[in-house]
């Protein structure tokens, strides 16, 4: 009989559609998705059984999983939704993330806390609580700038850069009008290249896939523009990270951690406890040339990983997210494109149609596009990604 995955998931997501059901599928297993919008995934996957479930509530996922058929793995790739589904695993004994760990890596309160007991790393860092007045943090100890952040946010999110005390207040107010449920963090600002390490385990074997440069928007917001891929981060650098997330628990699957390096010092800015998101996972399978997606599941199945990937060194890449810089309705943009030029493969995915209104959000809601980019030589990459942009157009008009 064909093993039962359970997938807890929000709104279908390309790591979904794209990465994770059809690795199910290519390891015969039955799934059944686990969403609060249902019809969304009926809409992105017909073929496969929905059920609709409040996902927040790992009580409500329990009881729902218990109702149907037994299951072998309880999974997520969700910032959102890793808790519960760690929960929800161990309450049916299976294999699972320490749900502590998953809590500590979403919460960047806790976070910032236990790496500070643990000795790991310390952060200045206040916390202010849903409905809280911001001017308690004005004796809070956190310098001028730092960055003010929802506790629980995803995607740069209201995360912004403040300079005085000023703005503080005035940020914090602002993010309490838009999300007046929400606990905000103010941290000191952490000065440096940032990257990403993109790790794999399965408890006690951990494979570390690479990473990415990432750049950003230009202050006080933290878009993320362009990743390039970087093979091999340098040994003393990788060693400080895996030492932090060892430190916060984080060991078991797929993990997208971002930090900064400053005069060889790395610090981590945040850890998604999942597999990175907005198509580099979809381009990081392809540049390894390994069965990424089948691997990640398999590690919530209880099989170990195997002792080398078998993943190609060859690869260099990038990543492009062409942004909307006005509110406005999109009228022009270009169509999906999958060209190979000079040895490099393109594809470009809109993620914005055209008619759509939108506001600017300072956030990944207003990339208008992903440009992935693969080939073996980073420059050849970087001219023809140039090259695609350069001769593409957005048009947006108020």
């Amino acid at each position: 009989m064909p093993k039962r995955l359970y997938l807890l998931a929000l709104n279908p997501t390309d790591s979904v559609t794209e990465g994770f059901l059809p690795a199910a599928a290519r390891l015969g297993l039955d799934v059944t998705v686990l969403t609060d919008q249902p019809e969304a995934h009926r809409r992105t996957s017909p073929d496969i059984e929905v059920l609709e479930c409040d996902v927040r509530d790992f009580r409500a996922v329990i009881t729902r999983i218990a109702t149907r058929h037994r299951p072998d793995a309880v999974f997520t790739n969700s910032d959102h939704l890793q808790t519960q589904a760690a929960l929800a695993a161990e309450y049916f004994g299976l294999p699972a993330k320490d749900w502590r760990a998953a809590l500590r890596a979403k919460d960047k309160a806790h976070l910032r806390r236990h790496l500070a007991l643990t000795g790991a790393d310390t952060v200045r860092s206040a916390e202010l609580g849903a409905g809280q007045d911001p001017s308690v943090l004005l004796g809070a100890g956190v310098p001028y700038p730092c960055v003010v952040k929802p506790r629980e946010g995803v995607a740069s999110e209201d995360v912004v850069l403040v300079r005085d005390e000023e703005e503080l207040l005035l940020h914090c107010k602002e993010i309490q009008r838009r999300r007046p449920q929400a606990a905000l963090v103010v941290e000191e600002f952490l000065s440096g290249d940032l990257y990403t390490l993109e790790t794999l385990g399965d408890g006690n074997l951990r494979h570390v896939l690479g990473g990415f440069h990432t750049e950003l928007s230009a202050p006080p917001y933290f878009i993320e523009e362009r990743l390039t891929f970087v093979p091999a981060h340098p040994e003393p650098v990788v060693a400080q990270v895996l030492a932090q997330l060892d430190a916060l628990g984080v060991g078991f699957g797929a993990c997208h951690t971002e930090f900064v390096v400053h005069e060889g010092r790395a610090r981590i800015i945040e850890v998604n406890y999942r597999a990175i998101g907005d198509q580099c996972d979809l381009l990081l399978a392809q540049l390894l040339d390994i069965p990424l997606f089948e691997h990640i599941l398999r590690t919530h199945l209880g099989e170990p990983l195997p002792a080398d990937l078998g993943a190609r060194t060859d690869g260099a890449a990038r990543l492009e997210y062409p942004c909307a810089d006005a509110a406005g309705t999109l009228r022009s943009a270009p169509g999906p494109v999958d060209l190979t030029t000079d040895g490099v493969k393109l594809t470009y995915r809109p993620l914005r149609a055209t008619g759509e209104r939108h506001e600017l959000y300072h956030t990944n809601r207003d990339y208008l596009g992903v440009l992935r980019a693969t080939g073996t030589d980073q420059a050849t990459v970087d001219r023809v990604v140039a090259d695609f942009l350069a001769a593409q157009r957005w048009e947006i008009t108020p």
